[in-house]
């Protein structure tokens, strides 16, 4: 979700969307999860639960924010919501509403607001599973997209990965719908390791996306003890870093 460019690194007032550029990409997770190939029976899967956590993240250690990601169920819906901010400066909010069937997260809706110096825009996403399309829409512009596979936003997808490791199906598959294309988005697991963020030392799961870009870098650090709640995130992107900490579970 980058709206940034290599040209605007030395304007100052384009520069300070460097800060959204991290916030929409890190604080949503960027897209980890997908479509296992294989599904067990509903009797058998594992299912994440309801959660609330809060996050600190840095941008080039520069910009400092917070954000709250919040997962819900009423019914058969399952909610999340993602709120974030750099005061002064930028706020965004994500919201994706969805299905778990067995282990497959079936997303509906979708949503991305944001705002940078008092200036907004929204993303928003439709999806018809039945008809394999997804509708986007932004800056008045609306398109629908054929999904061979099941696409899904930021959100679900992050939901979908931890679903696939709790039930042991990662597959490294995964798709994502963006605003006037469907991508396929590969990602591996590249081992264990204890890390101490300000919530507490956990025993985690790193996932890096494989990226075609070198200047590029994306991890994830995703807690087995918290259905794999992500702890921690970093992401280099143009020589750009933001980290991302878990700062406490509500």
């Amino acid at each position: 979700m980058s709206f940034i460019s290599k040209s605007n690194i030395n304007n100052p007032a384009r520069s300070k969307s460097t800060v959204l550029s991290a916030f929409t990409t890190g604080v949503s997770i960027a897209a980890i999860g997908a479509l296992s190939m294989t599904a067990p029976t509903l009797a058998s899967a594992k299912t994440v639960q309801p959660s609330s956590a809060n996050y600190s993240f840095t941008v080039e250690d520069k910009y400092k924010g917070t954000a709250t990601r919040t997962l819900g169920k009423s019914g058969n819906t399952w909610k999340y919501n993602v709120k974030a901010r750099v005061a002064g400066v930028a706020n965004a909010s994500q919201s994706s509403t969805f299905t778990i069937k067995g282990n497959n997260v079936i997303p509906t809706q979708a949503s991305t607001t944001y705002k940078l110096l008092g200036l907004g825009r929204t993303h928003k996403l439709s999806f018809n599973p039945s008809s394999k399309k997804v509708t986007s829409t932004y800056k008045g512009k609306t398109m629908t997209m054929d999904m061979a596979q099941q696409a899904f936003d930021d959100l679900s997808l992050e939901v979908q990965i931890r679903q696939d490791l709790l039930n042991g199906k990662f597959s490294g598959n995964y798709y994502m719908a963006k605003k006037n294309k469907v991508e396929k988005t590969p990602f591996k697991k590249s081992g264990n390791t204890k890390i101490t963020v300000p919530a507490g030392t956990f025993d985690t799961v790193r996932i890096d996306r494989i990226h075609d870009d070198n200047d590029r870098s994306t991890s994830f650090w995703l807690a087995p003890s918290l259905d794999y709640l992500p702890i921690k995130v970093s992401q280099i992107n143009d020589g750009k870093k933001m980290d991302l900490e878990l700062t406490k579970v509500n």
